[in-house]
């Protein structure tokens, strides 16, 4: 093999493949148009995508304008919407009563825990309107009324509040298609993978398809889905699951009309809790996306589909002439990312249940560490190797931990919920911190410096949105509560300003259709 990596192979395509391809093929331009890099993907034409993560994280929009992309012809061919957070309801007891936002903001104070701390020490006589995020977050509102989080005289990716998308993922796919392919140089083969070729070291050194040809590569992303063709099957590394941990292991998904086509886009992805698992609700332009994720052990797929039936007429949805798909998983990821020459990014390195919207997120992370690593000899590929592995090693973790912790939190008394609870399902790490939170607020402190996947301020959201309380040992300083006094009245003053600006969902994609966005 030559010494310098040159060639770089993306097999499969989907949101993960094209989204790996454009941060690659946007952070190397020059070597790319000097002939000194080439990125090709290749792809079955036989193959569909999975398709079912259609909600993203606020880090996406950074991710599509460092490759170039307007947000207005985003945001106009892959039927996408804003997300300001998730809405969690119905999660703290049988009767779904109640609910609380997890919404983008990051608080000012939330690294230190101050906002928390003040809270919790009033926390027994806190009224619904004094909830958690309600008072110190502007989207909680927002999101209530189903309002955007920027205005038509904003610019592309500027906005008032911190926001991600809801998007159809098929339209996505060939939108970062085109564009990869058009505007940044990225090689496209469609074919199928017949052989897969490896040197002595088992390092993969070529792809032939099948009409014959051969693509020799020096670093192969394997994008191929659950299938892991090249890191899982060919490569050998093992799959570690988490259904231990997380038991939800089916999903029935779903696509609701709405039933009035100009009626409100919800600002935030919508999970209900059911008694084998959780419904979500994404709003997009053009329909909804509802789904049921669920425990095979602990309900039937027809009790599911009752369940999500029932759902979606309880949201004035229409039931008649659904088209319902059945997707089966095992939550978990690869033991390793990186083996050899090969690095899994999206489902081949591993799936967790939508509850966080984590599945793009990972893969921009994928996709963005990478390029930064991206090897330049042969020589350093497994230290480049080393650190990936230990970097998402530590993320995939941490995820399963955030996710355990909605569960763990419910007082739901139906068998799945109930097992959710016990000890030994719980992680040790996940364990440690809530015994720490009794009389101490999550602040930075509790989590990694930097590259963490959930902070300080998501934790905060989801402990006290639900029924878990902190009890402080000692009282807060006059001075402190003074200051979290006046950022409240200035939050709620900045609150009245955009809720009388801010337009709908619906209201500024329509303008958007007609005017567009001005660029940045």
């Amino acid at each position: 093999m030559k010494d310098n990596i040159q060639s770089i192979v993306i097999v499969g395509a989907g949101s993960a493949g094209w989204i790996t391809a454009g941060v690659l093929a946007s952070r190397f331009p020059t070597r790319i148009a000097n002939k000194e890099l080439t990125i090709t993907l290749c792809e079955s034409p036989n193959i569909p995508t999975v398709g079912v993560g259609e909600g993203t994280w606020p880090t996406m929009a950074s991710t599509l304008q460092s490759m170039g992309i307007s947000e207005t012809d985003f945001l106009k061919e892959c039927d996408v919407s804003f997300k300001q957070g998730s809405k969690f309801q119905g999660w703290d007891n049988d009767q779904g009563i109640g609910f609380y936002h997890h919404p983008f903001d990051d608080l000012q104070r939330s690294i230190d825990g101050v906002f928390a701390e003040f809270w919790s020490e009033k926390s027994n006589t806190q009224t619904p309107e004094q909830a958690f995020s309600k008072q110190f977050s502007v989207q909680s509102e927002i999101c209530d009324r189903a309002l955007a989080p920027k205005s038509i005289t904003d610019a592309e990716y500027k906005s008032s509040t911190n926001y991600g998308y809801h998007l159809n993922a098929g339209l996505f796919s060939s939108f970062l298609q085109k564009h990869c392919v058009a505007k940044l140089g990225v090689n496209h083969v469609l074919a199928e993978v017949n052989e897969i070729r490896q040197d002595e070291q088992q390092n993969i050194t070529s792809l032939v398809f099948d009409n014959g040809e051969v693509l020799a590569g020096d670093l192969f992303i394997d994008c191929t889905g659950f299938k892991s063709l090249l890191l899982g099957e060919t490569l050998g590394v093992k799959f570690k699951p988490v259904d231990d941990i997380l038991f939800a292991d089916t999903a029935l998904a779903t696509q609701v009309e709405y039933s009035d086509p100009n009626g409100p886009i919800a600002s935030c992805t919508k999970s209900t809790a059911q008694d084998a698992g959780w419904i979500w609700d994404i709003g997009l332009p053009s329909r909804r996306g509802v789904g049921y994720v669920f425990s095979s052990k602990y309900s039937s797929v027809e009790q599911a589909k009752v369940d999500l039936l029932r759902y979606i007429e309880s949201t004035g949805g229409s039931t008649d002439n659904l088209t319902i798909r059945k997707i089966q998983f095992t939550s978990g990821h690869r033991e390793k990312f990186w083996h050899k020459n090969c690095v899994a990014v999206g489902l081949s390195a591993g799936f967790l249940e939508p509850l966080e919207a984590s599945a793009l997120v990972l893969v921009e992370l994928s996709a963005i560490m990478i390029a930064e690593q991206l090897p330049l000899t042969h020589n350093v590929m497994e230290i480049s190797a080393k650190r990936f592995n230990d970097k998402f090693q530590y993320r995939w973790s941490r995820a399963i931990d955030f996710l355990k912790l909605h569960y763990v939190l419910s007082n739901r008394t139906s068998p799945f919920w109930l097992e959710n609870k016990k000890e030994n399902t719980i992680p040790e790490r996940l364990q440690e911190l809530l015994t720490l939170w009794k009389h101490k607020v999550p602040n930075v402190h509790d989590f990694e410096a930097t590259g963490e996947l959930f902070q300080a301020t998501s934790y905060q959201f989801v402990l006290y949105g639900s029924s878990f309380r902190t009890e402080p040992l000692f009282e807060l300083e006059p001075y402190i509560k003074n200051y979290v006094t006046e950022n409240i009245r200035q939050k709620n003053i900045r609150e009245n300003k955009l809720l009388s600006a801010l337009p709908t969902n619906r209201d500024l994609l329509n303008k958007i259709y007609k005017y567009g966005l001005s660029k940045i």
